[in-house]
């Protein structure tokens, strides 16, 4: 039975036509079947106002780490999928870091089924090496042709020069993804940001070097090689650099930049605190900034969450011993306003690195406002100010590093295929 749902009177916001119009979206069996003003429903359609709030693409995570299968206590199909609607996100793409490690065909398979019938779209990142040893490559052409879009070690650097190199070249010809953690092994060993802070707390430090050092290797590799190549989360400014210079010789190189490292410097852990570590560590004040200017710029094309559930056994220990990760499906778009309200970034451009960037670096047809697009949606308040708090959150953990930060947005409502998945009620 076709289904009809209108919404009437919003900001319309497409980041990849630049459109930002007052205007209607009329949905038809989850397609966005118009978009205009003054759009006229059929008889049965629902109709949803507005209130002239922003009607944007539902935002795309590119690094998210889910508990299932495996770790079902850190959360679950159905919690992340509620978690990701609460904040207005409908495509997560899930690491492989699970127990078993999704490192072939059958394992993406077993995934895909679980989630089936979820709230958004679950996207699987198999490994790019067996159990994530960096020792052997895993099946990268049987999975892409089963419509794989990319491929990581997640919180692992393919480390052996020559392994990386049949990986990028055997990836090129399936026009493959390989998403790569940037972490030297050998100067990776600490736990934060190396400094004068490291020192002070006595913890063993990781430099940016061990970023850099990975990234122009790798960077070396793709010398005349046809592939497509990912740096996860970068964090520093020589980073960000070097990405620029790649980029303007027409090397075939993406980058994100996670929440944290564009929102918290390396202060946030000063008192032991573990809610704030995370992998990559947080860095000093100079390599944050450098962080929202490479956004800015477009050096960076992403922004992702880096959502990482942690039970709290895990974190209250010694901050040494404490395990990485923050949760971010939540506050992954709140955040990243900031950037807006504070004059950084304009809307659009922002809203970019969420939505249709990373829908065009994975040949997904979602992340726009336009005719014929799935009808994937978020609806958000510009405005609204409150304080977050964690024990409001819809994910099962609570590992934030934001609880109680003063924030201005809020996610009013979001659309999976046409689905209302997620309605704010105060």
């Amino acid at each position: 039975m076709t289904r009809h749902i209108l919404l009437k009177n919003a900001r319309l916001l497409d980041p990849d036509t630049n459109m930002d119009q007052t205007g209607d979206l009329l949905i038809k069996d989850g397609i966005i079947a118009d978009i205009g003003e003054n759009i006229k429903a059929p008889k049965d359609a629902e109709i949803i106002e507005c209130g002239g709030h922003c009607l944007c693409p539902g935002l795309i995570d590119m690094r998210v780490f889910i508990g299932v299968p495996g770790a079902d206590y850190k959360d679950t199909i159905q919690n992340t999928g509620e978690a990701a609607a609460a904040g207005g996100i409908t495509t997560v793409c899930v690491q492989p870091d699970t127990s078993p490690i999704i490192d072939n065909h059958a394992a993406v398979i077993y995934l895909e089924s679980r989630a089936k019938n979820a709230l958004v779209n679950f996207i699987p990142f198999p490994a790019a090496t067996k159990q994530l040893q960096g020792t052997e490559m895993t099946e990268i052409g049987l999975m892409s042709k089963s419509g794989i879009k990319a491929f990581t070690d997640c919180n692992k650097s393919i480390a052996d020069a020559s392994l990386m190199m049949r990986i990028l070249k055997y990836a090129s010809a399936f026009d493959a993804l390989i998403i790569q953690h940037l972490a030297e092994p050998s100067l990776s060993k600490g736990c934060m940001n190396a400094g004068e802070l490291a020192t002070r707390l006595g913890l063993p430090g990781i430099p940016t070097s061990a970023e850099v050092i990975m990234l122009e290797r790798d960077l070396r590799l793709l010398q005349n090689l046809n592939a497509r190549y990912h740096a996860s989360q970068i964090t520093c400014a020589d980073s960000a650099e070097i990405i620029k210079s790649a980029k303007a010789k027409g090397v075939k190189i993406t980058a994100s930049v996670s929440i944290p490292h564009i929102a918290l410097n390396e202060l946030a852990v000063a008192e032991y605190k573990t809610f704030a570590k995370v992998s990559p560590p947080l860095r000093g004040e100079s390599d944050r900034l450098a962080m929202v200017m490479a956004l800015k710029d477009g050096t960076a094309d992403v922004i992702v969450s880096g959502h990482d559930p942690e039970d709290s056994e895990s974190k209250r220990v010694p901050f040494e011993y404490a395990e990485t990760g923050t949760i971010g499906l939540e506050t992954l778009l709140i955040i990243a306003l900031e950037l807006y309200h504070n004059g950084t970034i304009e809307l659009l451009p922002l809203l970019r690195k969420m939505t249709c960037n990373p829908a065009k670096i994975l040949g997904l047809k979602s992340g726009v406002l336009q005719k014929g697009a799935p009808a994937d949606l978020c609806l958000f308040d510009l405005r609204t100010a409150k304080r977050i708090d964690k024990n409001k959150m819809v994910s099962i953990t609570k590992n934030t590093p934001f609880d109680g930060k003063p924030i201005q947005g809020q996610v009013l409502r979001t659309f999976a295929g046409g689905r209302e998945i997620f309605s704010y009620h105060n």
